[in-house]
């Protein structure tokens, strides 16, 4: 295979981690964090993700969540562009954001959920200057840290809507004082390191869990990989002529633009549904026949009027020409991808 598949499943529960490419910064201010906070929340809710927990770091963020639903990667790709769309538009820059594929790490549940939620909230003082600290200073700044979701867990700030603590916190043993115990919990790792997740870290190419918890994700690994090879012919293929499927395309511009599923055929988004026309055509190598179909129009004329409107439009509004050049900014970096994927499958 091209590259590690990722395994999904209902119910999975992953260590994610996402950096800044060639190690930049991901936020430059504190309206980018509120911004990638928002729809980290967001996202959450409207794709019924279970977030546990978030760390926002200069130029990687950490998070705890489960995918009832086995959608890690649908979940991840629209936080990502729509974060990517943002910050480049905002702070005039194209191109990538993120360095190539999110790690992403399975990870059984009880003791070493807990274990992790401590590694992952204590990242604001493992860095810099602050771990030189003295450790009363560094339990301060650990608690004053506002980028994460441990104040919350704490109960010394709401928590950030769509957080769920409570399986968390119920390992601690319920009480009134399970959040204090929880800090307790949390801070003792300052003193104490979990030398047992340091080496199931270390060693976790099947997932952080027991011995049967890794081989139950390796069995599921190398059935994907079947499953994969009695495909992968015809969509190599396309990926080779360069072509985009339909519904990355139409996931990209929603997503780019903020839409409600189903946008593509929503007669009152004229413009944005030219857009999603000229992706289709230019990315997915498509007729504009094939186009009308998908987007709800009767002919290929009728999607040759589009276009044309399209381009005039492009001429006249400055902020609609940005939107676009960022979404085929990721449209082509994807179709890169496709092709780097494709040329490496046929090689080996």
């Amino acid at each position: 295979m091209a590259r590690k598949l990722r395994v999904e499943y209902e119910g999975a529960i992953y260590h994610v981690v996402i950096r800044g490419v060639e190690r930049r910064r991901l936020f430059d201010d504190d309206a980018d964090r509120e911004r990638f906070i928002g729809r980290l929340s967001k996202y959450a809710q409207d794709m019924e993700v279970r977030l546990y927990l978030f760390c926002v770091m200069l130029n990687h963020v950490h998070l705890l969540l489960e995918t009832p639903g086995g959608n890690l990667g649908q979940y991840m790709h629209r936080l990502q562009t729509a974060y990517t769309v943002y910050y480049n538009m905002r702070h005039g820059r194209a191109g990538h954001l993120f360095q190539g594929r999110y790690k992403a790490i399975l990870v059984e549940g009880d003791e070493y959920l807990l274990k992790l939620s401590r590694y992952i909230h204590l990242n604001p003082v493992k860095v810099g200057r602050v771990k030189q600290l003295p450790l009363p200073e560094q339990v301060q700044e650990l608690r004053r840290y506002p980028w994460s979701s441990y104040r919350g867990y704490l109960g010394k700030t709401k928590a950030v809507d769509g957080l769920d603590e409570k399986p968390l916190l119920a390992m601690m043993g319920g009480g009134k004082e399970v959040r204090r115990d929880y800090g307790r919990y949390v801070e003792l790792g300052l003193v104490k390191k979990d030398e047992e997740l340091a080496v199931l870290k270390k060693q976790a190419k099947w997932g952080i869990g027991s011995n049967e918890f890794s081989e139950r994700v390796q069995t599921l690994y190398e059935e994907k990989v079947r499953a994969c090879r009695q495909t992968e012919d015809v969509s190599f293929r396309r990926e080779q002529c360069g072509s985009l499927a339909v519904k990355e395309i139409v996931g990209v511009v929603g997503t780019a633009l903020e839409l409600e599923p189903g946008w593509e055929r929503d007669r009152r988004q004229d413009m944005i549904r030219a857009v999603g026309a000229s992706m289709l055509c230019k990315y997915g190598g498509l007729s504009q026949r094939k186009v009308a179909g998908i987007i709800g129009v009767t002919t290929g004329a009728a999607v040759s009027i589009q276009l044309k409107r399209l381009e005039q439009a492009l001429k006249m509004d400055k902020a609609l020409e940005g939107r676009v050049h960022h979404i085929e900014g990721i449209l082509v970096g994807l179709r890169q991808k496709a092709k780097e994927a494709s040329n490496l499958s046929f090689k080996g």
